[in-house]
């Protein structure tokens, strides 16, 4: 039988490489690449047969999954409708940002509900928990509380007491004695994360595991570990905000891309009923840069504004400084806007920003972010009874986007009385609002900025 090959992952990527080296290729990450114990294929050759598996077809029906509300409407919103039994739900996100006082808050709003539940830190002692549940003023509620690293004494104790939630905080400090490497090692990482999630399918318990996230914001460790589970979910704001995004990016049960919006407070944190509200509350008298995008995430309406500041630059190479959009997107535009419509950006610094820590993703922001750049480069206010959204094709072109008639109806709910968007082919259900359609962006400079 040949000799097994020694192999190398890295703990910050998951990358593999077969043999050591300072750094690793994939993620740029130093000393971070460790060696793993290669997987016995046992003493002998396998002779045995596997037993024969039941089959059904497409056409069978089947009750869909029972499901546990936790009272916390936002979290039930991102879960799909409630916990699931026997689902495995993981969660990442920066240091700091209450991913543990979240999961307290669920934990004790689950158990206040008839659940019998059971969190287990492997990051603080017994007695930091209950500091936290106090400060929070969750002493009452009856959430069994561990303090352990070991998985096989977690799985023993939850297998003897059976509760209907296991929270593991976290999967990082987790470790089996069966693998021969360091907690948080990507072969420890992958093994606690099969171990719990195949226990949850067998015992019929829902587990809930933190995951911490690397530099880039992915969950640390192997991606496989985000393929076992049923459930991901991202915590996600800033430090100087005070609103924290929670956002579900994979979902066996519910949809993806499902958000829910809270606002830390000192008695930690608070569900937001009427996110879009909350994110134009500060915004006073409409000024140069400034535009509200009117998004959907999820299955969401969600207002925010964005803004934009230009400023001719001292630098040799012009400042592109984005917070809360995808860089690659801007350059795209500017691109746009100088090939197609013949607005300049060069020896421009452009600071670009979504305002309230929100993130946001979908293309339809496109046309805003133009509209805030043109507004801040021409200095000209757009108005403040006017929302925009569109998607920018590489032609100019301007594409209708999906849910545009939920789009127009939140930001008529919020006084809303004007639109910007792309022609449509149909008419819409929304008669009290003014929608100005454009067919390309060269539409939009001419006539609501008079460039060009």
């Amino acid at each position: 039988m040949a000799k097994a090959l020694p192999q190398f992952s890295c703990t910050a990527c998951g990358a593999t490489h077969r043999k050591w080296a300072g750094r690793c290729d994939a993620c740029g990450g130093w000393n971070c690449i460790i060696e793993e114990a290669p997987i016995s294929a046992g003493p002998g050759p396998r002779t045995s047969k596997g037993r024969q598996i039941a089959l059904s077809t497409l056409a069978d029906s089947e009750a869909p999954p029972p499901r546990r509300t936790s009272g916390i409407a936002e979290l039930d919103r991102v879960l799909g409708g409630g916990l699931v039994a026997a689902s495995a739900i993981l969660v990442g996100g920066d240091p700091g940002i209450g991913k543990s006082t979240l999961l307290l808050q669920a934990v004790a709003a689950f158990a206040n509900a008839g659940l019998t539940c059971m969190y287990v830190s492997g990051e603080e002692a017994a007695a930091q928990v209950r500091l936290r549940a106090a400060r929070l003023g969750l002493s009452q509620a009856p959430v069994q509380l561990g303090a352990e690293t070991n998985l096989r004494d977690i799985l023993t104790t939850v297998d003897s007491e059976r509760p209907d939630l296991l929270v593991i905080d976290s999967i990082q400090t987790m470790w089996l004695d069966s693998v021969d490497s360091a907690p948080g090692s990507v072969s420890q990482v992958r093994a606690a994360a099969h171990e719990l999630v195949s226990f949850a399918k067998r015992r019929g318990v829902s587990v809930i595991i933190v995951g911490h996230v690397t530099k880039d914001g992915q969950i640390a460790g192997p991606r496989v570990v985000e393929h076992m589970v049923d459930c991901v979910l991202y915590f996600e704001g800033e430090r100087g905000h005070q609103f924290r995004i929670l956002r579900a990016v994979k979902n066996r049960f519910g949809p993806a891309d499902e958000i829910g919006v809270f606002e830390m407070t000192g008695r930690g944190l608070a569900e937001v009923a009427n996110p879009s509200a909350l994110f134009l509350s500060e915004r006073g008298t409409p000024a140069p840069g400034s535009v509200v995008f009117a998004g959907i995430e999820g299955t969401r309406p969600m207002l925010t504004e964005i803004q934009a500041l230009v400023a001719p630059s001292p630098l040799g190479t012009p400042r592109r400084t984005v917070v809360g959009l995808d860089s690659a997107r801007l350059s795209t535009i500017l691109a746009v806007l100088e090939a197609r419509c013949g607005i300049p950006f060069a020896g421009m610094d452009v600071f670009l920003n979504v305002a309230g820590g929100m993130r946001v993703h979908e293309p339809a922001a496109d046309l805003a972010v133009a509209c805030a750049l043109l507004s801040a480069r021409e200095d000209i206010a757009l108005p403040a009874d006017t929302v925009v959204f569109g998607e920018i094709s590489l032609s100019g072109a301007l594409r209708p986007v999906s849910q545009t008639e939920n789009r127009l109806k939140e930001a008529q709910k919020l006084g809303f009385c004007a639109a910007i968007a792309p022609t449509l082919a149909k008419p819409l259900g929304v008669d009290e609002m003014t929608l100005r359609q454009m067919p390309d962006l060269a539409e939009v400079v001419g006539q609501i900025f008079g460039a060009g």
